[in-house]
């Protein structure tokens, strides 16, 4: 096997990639529990347009229940630096989708084999899944790969899609709960009276909450999201989690969380509406921030938001230095961005936005500057039943020719293959292909090199 080079790219993927080697997609199947291996070359043949043929195989995220039916919420997911492992976050854990439609599950990471994945001998089978790691809560959704450790954001409580403020440090080898950093309760506008920081018993997990969220009480718990880890100047690593409980954006001083701290959240930025998707650039200096909906007010976003990781660190009044309308010239218009992602050169994201049917490309130095022009294409998506497209994971290729985009809504029953992935040709900014019969409402996605 050739040498590989690591980039992850912000919270969500690494991507791995060598040149002569072919490139695999995987993909969450999110409500229909396999993780999709997809080949990029296979997808680009024009014969396989519209058709699921460059699916290689489809891999279970957790062993199926005792009478046969299928297990696993697969969201997220990042691949190990050797390539050899991916880690798949369950989102509320080993659960059966057509039954568990309420939130609150309890949250677990996925390990698989990357070869035995991309094996078609085991297609539809649990071959290439090693083992489960706990995540400590409930609700796991964004996901960072550390040197020893997998940091994990549990967004949510006990059969609830509020009450969530918990970031887990997981060691990879063990599985082991080492450490976690309990988020503050509230915003200056909305106090929390019952709840201390960090819990402590008979406190926590949060009572007297709605099974069904948005309620009354919404706006308490920042209910964690995506993950980013950015770097500032003096090279300190901070991690940032996008927060759609309390419209904002959380610092987190890795260095403090590694030492123990359960407080080592430093500072608190508001957004304009729920973040959801979070990635930096690759030098970590700039955090991207996707506005996509509250869980506090039911309400989509339409902006990025450019956030400087020293000013951040530091406490400054304006640590958001770049807003960029995406997916809309009509400031009214609600887009729902979702997950997005830097190309590896730093100079421009992919922004899938949900609601608008469309995937936005902005350039990040016109972004910088102030620039209303900064979002410099718009890639509309659509699908051959007539279906929403609705966009959400993100990827890009090392050599920033592809851009990798999962979509599909949610289509009863479960157990059907109504996902999309599409190859975006970032050079022509067109649809160069597009693949079918990925996963159902998938939901994100991460590449390797065989």
């Amino acid at each position: 096997m050739a040498l590989v080079a690591a980039v992850c790219l912000g919270t969500l993927g690494c991507t791995r990639e060598a040149v002569g080697e072919g490139v695999y997609v995987l993909v969450t199947g999110r409500r229909l529990p396999y993780l999709y291996a997809v080949s990029l070359d296979d997808a680009l043949l024009p014969a396989n347009g519209h058709t699921a043929n460059a699916v290689v195989s489809r891999a279970r995220v957790a062993l199926e229940h005792l009478d046969g039916r299928l297990l696993g919420d697969p969201a997220n997911l990042v691949v190990s630096e050797d390539g050899r492992s991916v880690y798949v976050v369950n989102h509320h854990g080993a659960i059966d989708n057509a039954e568990f439609r309420q939130h609150g599950g309890r949250g677990m990471i996925a390990v698989l084999d990357v070869d035995a994945v991309l094996d078609p001998a085991n297609d539809r089978t649990a071959a290439a899944l090693r083992r489960h790691l706990d995540t400590g809560g409930f609700g796991a959704l964004g996901v960072l790969l550390l040197p020893d450790m997998l940091v994990v954001s549990n967004a949510e409580n006990h059969l609830t899609e509020d009450g969530g403020n918990r970031i887990a440090f997981l060691d990879r080898r063990t599985g082991s709960l080492r450490g976690v950093v309990e988020l503050a309760l509230g915003t200056p506008e909305f106090a929390c009276e019952d709840y201390p920081v960090p819990h402590v018993s008979p406190y926590g997990p949060p009572r007297d909450l709605a099974v069904l969220a948005p309620g009354p009480g919404v706006g308490c718990f920042p209910n964690p999201n995506g993950l980013a880890l950015g770097r500032a100047s003096d090279g300190s690593g901070h991690v940032f989690s996008a927060n759609g409980g309390t419209n904002d954006v959380s610092v987190i001083s890795l260095g403090r969380a590694l030492e123990g701290d359960p407080r080592a959240e430093v500072a608190r930025i508001p957004m304009q509406v729920g973040p959801w998707g979070i990635t930096a650039t690759p030098d970590g200096r700039t955090v991207i921030v996707a506005n996509g909906g509250s869980q506090r007010e039911r309400r989509s976003g339409n902006t990025i938001s450019l956030v400087d990781v020293d000013r951040a660190v530091a406490g400054a009044e304006d640590p958001v230095v770049g807003s960029v309308l995406v997916g809309t010239d009509d400031p009214g218009e609600p887009t729902h961005p979702l997950i997005l992602t830097v190309t590896p050169d730093g100079r421009e994201v992919i922004v899938p936005n949900v609601r608008a049917n469309n995937v936005s490309i902005v350039d990040l130095e016109l972004a910088l500057s102030g620039d209303p022009d900064a979002e410099v294409a718009r890639i509309p998506l659509t699908r051959a039943d007539g279906r929403a497209a609705s966009p959400k994971g993100s990827a890009v290729t090392s050599d920033g020719r592809y851009a990798l985009i999962s979509g599909g809504p949610a289509v009863a029953p479960l157990s059907g293959e109504h996902g999309y992935v599409y190859v975006i040709d970032l050079r022509s900014r067109t649809v160069a292909a597009t693949v079918t019969g990925v996963g159902n409402s998938p939901y994100n996605l991460a590449l390797v090199v065989r």
